[in-house]
């Protein structure tokens, strides 16, 4: 498995997680139950934690990371990650806060401090700027996002879909390894 300890610390993963044989995770990062690390994802929680929530998939070439405590910021910034969360291709995430059921498309930036409400869609190539707060039940698009509408029933039930639909696939990628 692509789990490596820093300082003695080895990242916790439940049996029920799926990681990919060519992503790294280094040091003190949990993992949720259901969970799924996909190709090519490097996840360094070296200098602070990283929480990944149940259910949440974290998808190919995605860079996770933290933020070190300094004297100016005593606490860093932890990256959070909350539950029913799907993280598209190629994102980068680093010292920020997820809520829960928030799709992050492909190739979007979200920044140190960010807090990310629960019930977001974040557009694709988006850029979150650092201690930026993305408010609940909206679409958020562009460099820097702004607000673009609210989410209609539809897009926000669909935020659990994409998750359960990316808890199936990892099932039968676990299975299909005999675990």
């Amino acid at each position: 498995m692509p789990v490596r300890s820093y300082k003695g610390i080895t990242p916790v993963i439940p049996s029920s997680v799926y990681i990919d044989e060519s992503s790294v995770l280094v040091g003190d990062i949990t993992i949720g139950e259901h969970a799924s690390i996909w190709p090519l994802v490097a996840a360094r929680g070296d200098v602070n934690t990283m929480t990944i929530g149940k259910a949440t998939n974290i998808q190919d070439g995605t860079i996770l990371h933290v933020t070190r405590k300094t004297a100016s910021n005593p606490d860093g910034y932890p990256l959070v990650i909350g539950d029913d969360v799907t993280v598209g291709h190629h994102c980068m995430l680093h010292g920020c806060t997820l809520g829960n059921r928030i799709l992050v498309g492909m190739g979007a930036i979200i920044m140190d401090g960010a807090v990310v409400e629960d019930d977001v869609f974040i557009g694709a190539g988006a850029l979150v700027p650092p201690n930026k707060v993305l408010k609940s039940g909206y679409l958020y698009v562009g460099q820097p996002c702004k607000q673009a509408r609210p989410l209609n029933q539809d897009e926000i039930a669909f935020l659990k879909i994409s998750a359960d639909n990316y808890v199936k696939l990892k099932d039968d990628y676990l299975q299909e390894k005999g675990l």
